[in-house]
């Protein structure tokens, strides 16, 4: 079995080198893996699907030839959780529950539900993934809903900056109760920015395998049958190589 696992690229501009690199990637890693994982975060703002959108557009065009070749799996970030049904029709993706548990041994989420020092994001999440509260967000329309986010957005930004990076990052004790919960030994998870590799420690312990936001390079873990890997690559690492003109 062949697996890639990534998560935040906060995709927005379709122009961008952190855009190009992920349409690269994924055309590229579709033609050799057999299932492709998106960790969540995969826009940087997400407010329906009816977003009709340049870079939405490209994102359905991308993923929609990519699950043609390869079953590709989503996990809702705390930037898309908005992603839906009609997404998944028109892209040929799979949402799975956040967390998930694969092959019985591991264990898949975006990672904010691990932060739960920080109780202020925790209360704000529960609210936004409540179904009255998107239903009442659907209801109005995509300018307003669009509007509406670039305002939570900024508020976000202003609410971390005065936050200590240690209540923003996962929970030990929350992360070793979701692993004694689902049996699993390894977790893959995304959303703190910290990329990372743990290994096993003692009898009891498990491998956490932390995935890296897409900035100066892309991030990705890859399963080749039972191994896993963290890798980090150059945003032109999977372009295609210039022809020189005749």
């Amino acid at each position: 079995m062949k697996r890639i696992f990534f998560s935040d690229l906060h995709l927005d501009d379709s122009n961008s080198a952190v855009f190009g690199a992920f349409a690269n990637m994924v055309r590229h890693e579709a033609q050799s893996v057999d299932e492709i994982y998106i960790l969540g975060d995969l826009v940087e703002m997400w407010v329906g699907d009816d977003d009709t959108s340049e870079p939405a557009e490209q994102i359905v065009d991308i993923l929609r030839e990519a699950s043609a070749l390869a079953a590709v799996f989503v996990v809702h970030g705390n930037r898309d959780f908005l992603l839906g049904e009609r997404f998944c029709e028109r892209t040929g993706v799979t949402l799975l529950e956040d967390p998930f548990v694969l092959d019985g041994d591991i264990l898949l989420s975006h990672g904010d539900l691990f932060c739960t020092d920080d109780h202020a994001y925790q209360n704000v999440r529960k609210l936004l993934r409540s179904d009255a509260w998107q239903q009442e967000l659907m209801e109005k329309s995509l300018a307003d809903r669009q509007q509406l986010g670039k305002q939570m957005r900024a508020q976000s930004m202003q609410a971390n900056a005065n936050k200590s990076t240690q209540i923003m990052d996962v929970n030990a004790a929350a992360i070793g109760e979701a692993m004694r919960i689902s049996g699993a030994t390894t977790l893959i998870h995304g959303h703190t920015h910290r990329p990372a590799d743990y290994p096993k420690r003692g009898t009891d312990a498990f491998r956490r395998i932390v995935l890296g936001d897409w900035q100066d390079c892309g991030w990705l873990c890859r399963q080749v049958d039972d191994d896993l890997s963290l890798e980090c690559f150059g945003l032109t690492h999977y372009a295609e190589p210039e022809t020189a003109n005749a």
